[in-house]
């Protein structure tokens, strides 16, 4: 399978300019999965909850019906991050689609700094998405801190997860190594690059967007300024194999009765 990201830098506000950049991206390519960056039709700096709110889409909505078309179009799978509204609430959410449509969605459980001041948390726990080809779980960003989201989808039979993110701290991508080690999954990491300062906010995005494969080999990794596309060619069978040693499964060899969660 030949899979990937997109790293992008989006411009604030610019929902359809930011999508038309993705499909322009991903165009010249015959790629069969791709991940794109946390919030990427709206870039991240919202002044207020009142802001976001004009934003904020129902999902699916507007944006996924537009990529469902693309990815029909290009027999692609695409995962991405965007405000979701349902109701009077807002989540900082993922979706996963393909050449078939709409799949599913995941709303972010881990909110990240000034996030906790205008979105909900997630309350849809980490679902697994299952294709003709492949399993795939959903994380956004900081949710690559906390070791038991990954071994959640891990444990759920996932080959993959496809992490949307838009990073300020330096320590995700090699943190990403670790998870991948530890639950042998490939893991796609697809940061958004660039500075966004709106009002008394001001972000700076690290990019590094990255392949990771079972056992922690660094597939790829982009620049931390590059805008643009990236991908290899990986083999999603290795995450079916959860030795670490020819005695030593991953899974099997874990003592829950001492774990303290």
């Amino acid at each position: 399978m030949r899979a990937g990201y997109v790293q992008l830098r989006p411009k604030f506000g610019k929902v359809k300019e930011n999508i038309e950049k993705v499909k322009a991206l991903l165009e010249p390519h015959e790629i069969h999965l791709v991940v794109l960056p946390e919030l990427f039709t709206t870039g991240y700096a919202f002044l207020s909850r009142e802001e976001l709110e004009k934003y904020a889409e129902p999902l699916p909505g507007p944006t996924v019906e537009e990529l469902c078309e693309f990815a029909r179009r290009k027999n692609m799978y695409i995962a991405g991050g965007i405000a979701e509204r349902d109701g009077d609430r807002i989540y900082n959410s993922s979706f996963l689609l393909g050449p078939n449509g709409y799949m599913g969605k995941y709303r972010k459980i881990h909110l990240f700094y000034e996030e906790k001041e205008i979105f909900d948390p997630g309350d849809l726990g980490f679902p697994v998405f299952e294709t003709p080809d492949f399993k795939a779980g959903l994380l956004i960003c900081f949710d690559w801190l906390f070791p038991e989201a990954a071994r959640t989808i891990a444990l759920k039979g996932a080959h993959i997860i496809l992490h949307s993110a838009n990073l300020v701290l330096p320590f995700c991508q090699d943190a990403m190594i670790t998870r991948s080690i530890e639950n042998r999954i490939f893991i796609i990491t697809a940061n958004r690059v660039g500075e966004e300062k709106r009002g008394d906010k001001e972000y700076a995005f690290t990019g590094m967007s990255q392949i990771v494969a079972p056992g922690g080999r660094l597939v790829l990794r982009d620049s931390p300024r590059r805008e643009g596309a990236g991908f290899a060619k990986i083999n999603l069978k290795e995450a079916e194999d959860k030795h670490i040693t020819p005695e030593n499964h991953i899974f099997e060899d874990r003592r829950r009765e001492f774990y303290e969660l």
